[in-house]
Formats: structure tokens, sequence, C-alpha cells
């Protein structure tokens, strides 16, 4: 082999090198970006939580226990929504979900409640968070499984130390958790 051979193969290696560089930081990046978009939407439901639980308080002025508990849950959810831990994040969800869902059964029982338009609008925003942070959750997880196929697949798992890059988690619910909580109305 002749010396230009010989950088040519060096050259074409290079670039292939930072293709695969960039191409395993962006699913890296993008992945991140999808965990991100959990985070805005649990930080949504979390600041509507507040709002309804005043509505139902008014209402259901003896049920302190149910709102301390609901109050407990927000913290800890705000508290995982900073962490990049995706199962604390999860379990902290499902502790908030339960909460919510408990403050639903209780405005069941006061039917000025439920006709009340503060109460109907809040529930529509928190159900139409819900179905934002499925679609969140879902994109993070399909991000997040772009990702890892590349991560195991050759050539690419040999760039994977370079770029400093490996797999994720997915975003599951908890044990027990994987239907969302049972409320009429």
């Amino acid at each position: 082999m002749t010396i230009a051979a010989v950088g040519f193969v060096l050259a074409v290696i290079a670039v292939f090198g930072v293709v695969a560089f960039n191409s395993l930081r962006n699913l890296d990046v993008g992945a991140q970006e999808a965990l991100g978009g959990i985070d805005v939407q649990l930080t949504r439901r979390a600041d509507l939580v507040p709002n309804l639980v005043n509505a139902v308080k008014g209402y259901a002025q003896h049920e302190k226990a149910l709102f301390e508990e609901v109050t407990a849950a927000r913290t800890g959810a705000a508290q995982a929504a900073a962490s990049n831990n995706v199962d604390e994040k999860a379990t902290a969800q499902a502790r908030l979900d339960r909460a919510i869902g408990n403050v639903m059964v209780v405005a069941e029982n006061y039917p000025d409640l439920k006709a009340s338009a503060n109460f109907l609008h809040l529930q529509q925003q928190l159900a139409d968070t819900e179905n934002q942070l499925a679609f969140a959750r879902q994109y993070y997880n399909d991000a997040t499984a772009q990702l890892n196929k590349k991560v195991v697949t050759i050539p690419w798992m040999f760039f994977t130390g370079l770029a400093k890059v490996g797999k994720r988690d997915f975003y599951k619910a908890p044990e027990g958790q994987q239907a969302p909580p049972q409320v009429s109305f």
C-alpha cells in the first residue's frame, strides 16, 4: 500500500469516528431532552395540584390528612424532578397520582363542588396534562430505544466510551401503577 492509500484509509476511519461520536452524542442529548419534557409536564401537574386541593378544601375541610398527603406527595415529586433518576421520578409520581386520585374521590362526595366551573376547569387542565405526560413518557422511551439500539450494535458500540454515552433506563410505571387510578365523576 502506498502512503496515499494509508492516508486515505486513516482519513475515512477518522471521518467515521467523528460521525459515530456525533451520532451517539446527538441521540444521548435527544434522550436527555425527552426526559426534560417529562419534567415539564410533571411540574405543570404539580403546579395544578394546589389549585385543585384549594378548590376541594373549601368543601371538605375535615379531610386534613388527605391534604397533608397531597402536599407531601407534591414535594416528593418536585424533589424527584430535580434528579436524573428515572425510577425515582416514576415512584414519586405514582405517589402523587394516588394522592390526586384520593382528592377526586373526596370531591365525588360534594355535588356543588363537582358543578363548580373552577373545579371543572381544573379537572380539564389536569386531564390535558395527563395526556401530555403520557406523550412525553412515550417520547422519552422512543428516544431511549433509539439510543440503546445504537449503543449495543457494531460499529457504534466501539465509540460509546469515547462519546461518554451508555444505555439509559426506560421510564416504567412502578409496580402496581401500570394502570391509571380509577376515578369516577
